[in-house]
């Protein structure tokens, strides 16, 4: 049995980024930059107005001043309009700041006269005038190797006239739920048998990553079947088996997988929930073997397999995402093992919920953090700890 740390320190050695594609605009989102990208224009591109109002010569334009109003521009194709002095064009907020006028005046702070105008406020040099690259400069970075593309950025990658870009590959995922207790929703449960929530919530977590499509079997406790299973699961670039990888009787993974000729890097971590999770390799494809606990399942596939898929699919950061909070009850772990609580965090403020057992599925549904709680450590109420959150 190996800590945490270095189970995943040997799986995120082993896999790779996969190779780089190239997407439309759309398709990138929540996907990974698989390279830098620096701006290619300013923004804004040219000086406009950020005002509906009058485009003028600020030193004009002291409070009782006329001006007379020699055009009107409008956002969209710059009219190569003039200011000159003592004269002011009708400007609208996007619009080309016409030449010689370095300041805008609202149209709520002037009195129209007819085709004149009367100032009714001071107005500064560059007054509502969004400059050019004031936003952005040409050549700096919009995006970094390895950041997620959000909907944000695709409005920023659009702005630069992109109409594709670079990201990481695509990770294609087997899913094996293995177990003669299992039964599909919508059938009739027999004495004995539940039904097989772990391969809806594997699918779920995977469907949480951009690029990752993953297919399904069911298994039987049944090493022909199980060997057929993994064969043709292996065609993909992961597999992540479900149940079967403990040490009973009737958990055939391990010993399966040696006989196809697979190499076993990671079995039994000291964790809890999830101390028989298995990592391996069948030729080209990297197999996580889960308990079939679904607590266990779910705590293992962030901890071990979220981090390799994201390496596969060109992300930078790998890990879950941290958040500070207050600790509302005292906490002990007695065990040998790091134990992975699960819980809410609201406000600021932590409290596990629910049973903790791996098996208990409820509690797991009305957390939204895990808290770490390291072999022999305790923590007290009022304590500042640092979970970790998925959603």
């Amino acid at each position: 049995m190996i800590s945490e740390e270095e189970a995943r320190g040997q799986i995120l050695e082993t896999v790779r980024p996969l190779a780089a594609r190239s997407v439309p605009l759309l398709e990138a989102l929540n996907c990974f930059a698989a390279h830098d990208y620096p701006a290619r224009l300013p923004l804004p591109n040219f000086d406009n107005s950020a005002m509906d109002g009058y485009a003028v010569i600020a030193s004009d334009c002291r409070p009782g001043a006329r001006l007379r109003i020699t055009g009107e521009q409008p956002a969209g194709l710059d009219r190569q309009l003039r200011v000159s002095s003592g004269a002011a064009v009708r400007i609208f907020t996007g619009a080309p700041i016409p030449e010689g006028a370095d300041a805008v005046v609202m149209q709520e702070e002037v009195t129209r006269d007819g085709d004149e105008i009367v100032v009714n406020a001071a107005v500064y040099p560059h007054q509502y005038i969004r400059e050019r690259g004031c936003d952005l400069a040409p050549g700096q970075k919009i995006l970094g190797a390895g950041e997620r593309i959000r909907a944000t950025t695709l409005a920023l990658l659009t702005s630069q006239g992109l109409e594709t870009v670079a990201v990481g590959g695509e990770v294609r995922a087997g899913i094996v739920s293995t177990g003669d207790e299992l039964a599909k929703p919508g059938e009739k449960l027999q004495p004995g048998q539940i039904y097989d929530s772990n391969s809806t919530l594997l699918q779920s977590l995977l469907r949480g990553f951009a690029g990752v499509f993953a297919s399904v079997q069911d298994c039987a406790d049944n090493r022909d079947a199980l060997r057929r299973a993994l064969t043709a699961a292996a065609k993909n670039q992961i597999v992540i088996v479900s149940g079967g990888v403990s040490v009973g009787e009737h958990d055939l993974v391990h010993s399966t997988m040696r006989s196809l000729g697979a190499r076993i890097d990671v079995w039994r971590v000291a964790i809890k929930p999830g101390k028989p999770f298995l990592f391996g390799r069948l030729g080209d494809c990297f197999i996580f073997g889960l308990p079939g606990n679904p607590v266990s399942a779910f705590v293992t596939f962030l901890q071990f397999v979220r981090p390799a898929i994201l390496k596969m699919s060109g992300a930078a950061k790998l890990e879950l995402p941290q958040s500070p909070a207050k600790l509302i009850v005292d906490l002990t772990n007695d065990g040998e093992r790091a134990h992975y609580l699960r819980g809410k965090l609201e406000r600021g403020n932590f409290a596990p919920i629910g049973r903790q057992e791996s098996h208990a599925i409820f509690g797991l549904s009305q957390s939204d953090a895990l808290l770490r709680l390291a072999a022999g450590e305790s923590l007290k109420a009022g304590s500042i700890v640092e979970v970790q959150t998925w959603d």
